[in-house]
Parts: structure tokens; C-alpha cells; sequence
């Protein structure tokens, strides 16, 4: 990273942290220059990339200011879940319902749960894949298919050693995207009837795979910016027959929360003392906005409780479906049980983004990602702020590309969502992310979209929704 873009997200995280205020001067170039001992072009530099990344704005002679966008008008989502009994999961038929409103390409996609393609390195990854494929030998393309692409591996490997992580390789298992290593996993600790304790609200997907285990929900609270409701946890843990966790530790979807390192570390104690395996789905933890992401609970594992699991589909390929799992103890019985399902994900997307992590600018494409999800993010708070109830609460997570919006408790987000639809606008309501259906007052909403005139007018209609409630 140069000295310039170093300097920039130094700023950034000043701003995120709430040090410098919504309407502030920020330091003179001059004063920037001589207080961090750089040259003022750099300081130039930095304050251009900030304008672009929509978090400051320049005002006539009068310096650089933080953009408005960052004003704190609605409050913090609450911890709303009700204690509920383990329960049998029945979402499906709710989420395909979600899931059809987004096939039509005139609706402005608030509901996606992938970013906007534009935002990927398409290009370049074509041209990985020609320079992949003829890299492999005949040989390779039936050898990698039940180890994985061996770069693939020792790439996947690397970025979990510059994470402070050493893996070895042989723990790897290459997948068809995070979901089948999660699915894999989650059959390789669990028999039908078992209970797992998810997130709550949780991804909806992992409420839909542990529907078709025929597996029983426990669902433990997670604050919106601090996680997992530990001590929670640690009562169902000693109270219930728990036989597996389902977590994401870092920018959970659909609330963006994260768990600081203290209390990964107090997590993977609780694992411990149990003995229970906890899958870490961790896809989004390379959207951190501005440096690399912080360690997973993985980090902490010494007995190969953690299963690790992710994938590129929501950083750089999402069409490619490459994924991986770090199996830990259960690496073995992973892989052979992929073996009796699908083999082996497509070794030419395998090969293509092996080739893009070793010449293709990784590192260099994710800073440009977050940056503009950062921007996307904040043109949506400020649009939330003009065109949605002073009552309603919001989060404001530190990477990735949702919002979880709670609105006035009279507000029916499955009646909004139909309503919504109706006028060429989708959204992810709340119910859909609770074995029980909990958050009926709730939505997520992307901002993994470019923003735009279309973007703005659909707050609009939806804040116009919300007003016949």
C-alpha cells in the first residue's frame, strides 16, 4: 500500500470511529503534512482518494470537511429476540418467495445478497482463466479434482499465513463456494434431531440448511455491533445437547456485527470446555473496510475445533463458485464426504483464480472494492436519514454491504416487502433470517450496488411505504 493510501485510511478510521464528526474540518494539507511528516502532495493524494471514497468533501477556501452522510440521525438497532425453545426450522418457502423478487433486472436490487458485478474484476479474471488453462497439464485436471488445485491451495495457504494463521495444506478442501464446505461440514458433526445453536438474527441460508438436515435451531442473540450474546451461549451450551455452533465472528449477515479478538478469544474457551465445533462462515471478512481483516476465531483454535469456511464469490468471482474449508480435525471426514457428493468444483475457475491471487492485483482489487462499498454505504445512511422515521434504528458496520434497518414496531416488513415489490423494489425482510420468524419490524437492505438517481428514488418509495403504517 502507498504511503498516500496509508495515510487515507488512517483518516478513514478516525472518521468511522466517530473522532472526527459529521461536518468537521479535518487537518490543513499544510498541517498534515508537517504533524505526519509527509510531503503535501501525498497529503493531496489522500484527501482526493477520501473525496472519491465519498467520506470528505472540499469546500472553497475553506479546506476539507467530513461529509454529512456520517451523521448519527437514527439510533442503533436493539437486541429485539425473544428467548425462544429449541425449534424446527421452516423458512424455505419464505425465502424462495424473497429470492423470485429478485429476478427482474428494472428492480432496484436492495434485497441482493451478492454485490453488483461491476464491482469485480471480470476482465482480468478471463484472462487468468486462458493463462490457467494452459498452464494445466492433462495430468492436473483429473489429480486436482479431489485435492483441489494445488495453487489454489498454496494460495488460499499464504493469505492465511499473512493473517498470522500457519494451515497446513492438507487441511484444505477446495468447494463449491462456502455454502457446500458449510453444508459438508455441518453433516460431518450432526445426525438429524441434533440441535445447533445459530445466530440470531442469522443468514437465511444456514436457517434453509439446517431445514433440509431436518437439524433443531438454537438461536442466541447477537448485538449489532458486538456479536454473539457470550453469556447466552454459554447457558444454552450447559443447559442443551449441543452438538455444533454455526457463526460468522466478522461482519455478520445481516447485522455487520464483529467480535473484537477478547472476545474470540472468550468464544473459542467456550468451545473448548465443551467440546463443541463451531463452523466459522467468514465470507465477508475481506470486505473490512479500510486494511486487511482481523484474525478469525480460527486463530485461537488449538485443538481443531474450528471450521473454518470461505469463499471468493463475495470478493472477486461470485459466478466461479470456488470456496474452501480449513476442516480442522474433521479436514479427513470432510473431504471424503465430498468425494460422495460433488468431486470437485470446475479446476478451469479453480486454475483462473489461482492465477489472479499470483498476477492479478488481489490485494489491489479489494482496496478498490472497499472503498466503494464504504462510499455505497454511506450514500445509503444519508438517504435512510431523508427518507425513513426519526424512529428508525440502523447499523453501521465496518465492512461488507448490508444494513439492518429496525423500523417503528407497527411497521410489518413481510407486508413491506410486498408492498415494495409492487413498485420495482426488493428488500430482505426480517423474518426470513429467524427459525422462529422473529423480526417482523425488520429489514436488510444492500448497498453492494453502485448508488444512483434509481437508488435514491427507490428509498423514496420505500420511506413512502413506511408512511402508511
Amino acid at each position: 500500500m502507498k504511503r498516500y493510501e496509508q495515510f487515507a485510511d488512517e483518516i478513514a478510521t478516525l472518521i468511522r470511529q466517530g473522532v472526527l464528526g459529521p461536518g468537521e474540518r479535518i487537518p490543513s494539507v499544510r498541517q498534515a503534512s508537517h504533524r505526519h511528516g509527509i510531503s503535501p502532495s501525498t497529503v493531496f493524494q489522500a484527501y482526493y482518494l477520501l473525496e472519491n471514497r465519498g467520506l470528505i468533501t472540499a469546500r472553497a477556501r475553506s479546506g476539507y470537511f467530513v461529509r454529512e452522510h456520517a451523521r448519527r440521525l437514527l439510533g442503533e438497532p436493539r437486541m429485539t429476540l425473544q428467548p425462544t425453545d429449541p425449534a424446527e426450522v421452516e423458512v424455505s418457502e419464505l425465502v424462495f418467495s424473497v429470492l423470485d423478487s429478485l429476478q427482474d433486472d428494472r428492480t432496484v436490487p436492495f434485497g441482493s445478497a451478492f454485490p453488483s458485478p461491476e464491482l469485480f474484476p471480470l476482465s482480468r479474471l478471463s484472462t487468468s482463466m486462458t493463462r490457467g488453462l494452459r498452464a494445466l497439464s492433462p495430468q492436473q485436471v483429473v489429480a486436482d479434482m479431489t485435492t483441489g488445485h494445488i495453487d489454489l491451495c498454496r494460495q488460499i495457504a499464504l493469505r492465511y499465513m499473512l493473517g498470522g494463521i500457519q494451515l497446513p495444506m492438507e487441511e484444505l478442501v477446495i468447494t463449491n463456494g462456502a455454502m457446500e464446505a458449510l453444508n459438508l461440514a455441518l453433516q460431518c458433526v450432526t445426525q438429524p434431531g441434533d440441535l445447533v445453536a445459530i445466530e440470531s438474527p442469522a443468514f437465511y441460508a444456514s436457517l434453509q440448511v439446517l431445514e433440509r438436515l431436518k437439524l433443531r435451531a438454537v438461536e442466541i442473540p447477537v448485538h449489532p455491533r458486538e456479536g454473539i450474546d457470550l453469556e447466552i451461549l454459554a447457558e444454552r451450551l450447559e443447559a442443551l445437547p449441543i452438538k455444533a455452533c454455526w457463526f460468522m465472528s466478522h461482519l455478520q449477515n445481516p447485522l455487520g456485527a464483529s467480535l473484537s479478538k477478547e472476545r474470540k478469544q472468550a468464544l473459542y474457551q467456550l468451545l473448548k470446555q465443551h467440546q463443541v465445533p463451531m463452523l466459522e462462515d467468514d465470507v465477508y471478512a475481506e470486505l473490512t473496510f479500510g486494511s486487511s481483516p482481523p484474525a478469525p476465531v480460527k486463530a485461537f483454535d488449538e485443538e481443531g475445533l474450528v471450521i473454518h469456511c470461505s469463499s471468493f464469490s463475495k470478493c472477486l468471482a461470485p459466478g466461479y463458485r470456488v470456496g474452501w474449508v480449513a476442516g480442522g480435525r474433521y479436514a479427513e471426514a470432510i473431504s471424503r464426504l465430498k468425494l460422495m457428493t460433488t468431486i470437485s468444483p470446475s479446476i478451469p475457475a479453480q486454475a483462473a483464480i489461482a492465477d489472479y491471487l499470483q498476477h492479478g492485483g488481489y490485494d489491489r482489487h479489494l482496496r478498490k472494492l472497499r472503498h466503494a462499498l464504504e462510499a455505497q454505504q454511506g450514500s445509503m445512511l444519508a438517504s435512510a436519514d431523508r427518507h425513513f422515521p426519526t424512529q428508525t434504528r440502523i447499523t453501521r458496520p465496518a465492512g461488507g454491504y448490508f444494513l439492518w434497518v429496525e423500523f417503528p414496531e407497527q411497521v410489518d416488513s413481510l407486508r413491506l416487502f410486498n408492498m415494495a415489490r409492487d413498485h420495482g423494489v426488493s428488500l430482505a425482510p426480517g423474518p426470513i433470517f429467524s427459525a422462529t420468524q422473529q423480526f417482523r419490524h425488520c429489514v436488510r437492505l444492500s448497498y453492494g450496488h453502485p448508488w444512483t438517481a434509481r437508488s435514491e428514488r427507490g428509498m423514496e418509495t420505500l420511506g413512502q411505504l413506511l408512511n402508511l403504517f
